[in-house]
């Protein structure tokens, strides 16, 4: 099945994106080194689930990156977000809506994030990239809104990426 091509596409991207439902603390405010295998982060809402995560592009592996017109590099960080539908007895589904999210520095400066959806098969990624610094900490603010709901998931997460 090729959602599942897509799926372990991301697990190799670091996003752990059909782990189980729930899992860890993903509004701590600790910094985390954005590392080779980026930690899985995800929140429970319900009837959905957001799963999101942040690394350097140089992670992707080349054909993924070139597919998707990603710049692999240590300076560059990506955040990726999915939103799963909750199915009963399935892993879930990837849905549509409006995703955008925030970044900020720990001075306040305000860094340009545009994020973009990537459809592969079934599943819908909304991804984004933006420069980063060695050793510096980002703060992401992400909302969003599945088609079906008007009902906003949001979600504040940082971590601190290291380029050398």
């Amino acid at each position: 099945m090729k959602t599942r091509l897509v799926w372990a596409a991301s697990l190799l991207l670091g996003s752990s994106l059909l782990a189980a439902c729930g899992g860890g603390n993903p509004d701590s405010s600790a910094s985390r080194p954005a590392a080779p295998q980026a930690t899985e982060r995800s929140k429970d809402f319900g009837d959905y689930v957001l799963h999101y995560n942040a690394l350097t592009t140089d992670q992707l592996p080349a054909d993924v990156a070139r597919n998707f017109g990603i710049t692999r590099s240590k300076s560059r960080a990506m955040l990726n977000i999915v939103m799963i539908r909750k199915e009963v007895g399935t892993l879930g589904r990837s849905v549509k809506g409006n995703v955008t999210a925030k970044t900020t520095n720990l001075t306040g400066q305000l860094k340009n994030l545009e994020l973009r959806p990537l459809t592969e098969g079934d599943a819908t990624y909304y991804i984004g990239t933006i420069n980063v610094a060695d050793g510096e900490v980002l703060v992401f603010d992400i909302e969003a809104t599945p088609d079906a709901t008007t009902s906003p998931m949001t979600v504040r997460f940082q971590q601190q990426f290291f380029t050398r």
